[in-house]
């Protein structure tokens, strides 16, 4: 029988204390007891300690919406996946509508998968161009309702989500590449949280593009306010701009994304450790030059080829891909952006 981690987190009814006990218990031969045992503690600090039933209903409505996202994405985990985003205002007519769905085409024929906000405009079309088998619609329930696009409605693909603020976590945890066509708020507001969940080391490393058709100037004047006020007074590293890729074609957005994780594959966090996991490996005359161009974000040691990690043995992560590791100062993302297109020259 497992016991609480933290004394102030004991519950101080006796029943409820055994009920949470029985019922981590009964979670599953895979499921960690002790970390059921807090989630069921935590809900029963919600019911024992807050009147508010608007608390209770958003938190019910808020772990409902994860479930069925989480369940939705389960069997689908072994194909990476691009969010799309862009304006749901276009016409089926419009070069940007024409230019989602050449992308989400070409994304399918190299085995990705696409999600989309499931509206109109952008959406519809990256709905349209990678078919109902390989799109996923995440749809906000809206005071003027946006219903789903004909692509993607009344699919088991498709969940509706009424916060905004859980549609974005699974966005970005179902995610491995973002592209940004021109769009509204909604738009640039997905943008900048990938850019600030990147920056700030609260996601993994993805490929972040912005996409428009070469007639359009949309995201160079997006780009001339991020340089000439955001970096020159100092709010913004320009390092930082290394964490945005421009394309000017679908295909160009695809070859980045394709690059991107051409030798890198994925990064895992182990207490002060990062560790790069790779497609294949590395020459120590390479590691070598990596060490002397990128020893500004390694706080101490080297970037080194390693085995996996026992944290990753006992997890059973990736335990066939190659290693680096080194210990980031976990601060100069943009730099880290930097050492992943240099690792994808190899």
């Amino acid at each position: 029988m497992g016991t609480m981690s933290q004394k102030d987190k004991s519950v101080n009814h006796p029943r409820i204390k055994d009920l949470i006990l029985e019922l981590s218990q009964l979670m599953g031969p895979n499921a960690n007891t002790a970390m059921f045992e807090e989630i069921f503690t935590d809900i029963a600090f919600i019911g024992t300690e807050h009147n508010d039933v608007g608390d209770h209903k958003l938190i019910h409505k808020a772990l409902s919406e994860l479930r069925k996202a989480l369940k939705m994405f389960l069997p689908y985990r072994d194909k990476r996946k691009v969010a799309i985003f862009g304006s749901s205002r276009v016409s089926d007519s419009h070069p940007n509508y024409k230019l989602a769905l050449e992308l989400a085409q070409g994304l399918t024929r190299q085995n990705y998968q696409v999600i989309t906000g499931a509206g109109g405009g952008i959406m519809a079309a990256a709905n349209q161009g990678a078919g109902r088998e390989n799109s996923f619609g995440l749809n906000i329930k809206l005071p003027m309702e946006q219903s789903a696009n004909s692509f993607i409605a009344n699919d088991p693909h498709l969940i509706e989500f009424k916060y905004f603020f859980t549609r974005k976590l699974v966005f970005i945890k179902e995610s491995s590449a973002t592209v940004l066509l021109p769009g509204g708020f909604g738009t640039l507001d997905e943008g900048f949280e990938n850019l600030t969940l990147f920056q700030t080391g609260k996601c993994m490393p993805r490929p972040i593009i912005l996409l428009d058709h070469p007639g359009d100037n949309y995201w160079d004047r997006w780009m001339d306010f991020i340089s000439s006020m955001m970096v020159e007074q100092g709010f913004v590293n320009k390092n930082d701009l290394s964490l945005v890729y421009r394309a000017h074609s679908a295909q160009q957005a695809i070859d980045q994304i394709l690059n991107y994780y051409k030798v890198f594959h994925s990064l895992r966090y182990i207490g002060d450790l990062t560790v790069l996991r790779l497609t294949k490996t590395l020459p120590s005359d390479l590691i070598k030059e990596l060490n002397a161009e990128f020893q500004d974000i390694i706080v101490k040691g080297t970037l080194r080829s390693t085995p996996p990690h026992k944290q990753e043995l006992k997890n059973k992560e990736y335990l066939e891909l190659p290693r680096l590791s080194l210990y980031f100062d976990k601060a100069g993302f943009g730099r880290l952006n930097q050492l992943i297109a240099a690792i994808n020259q190899a």
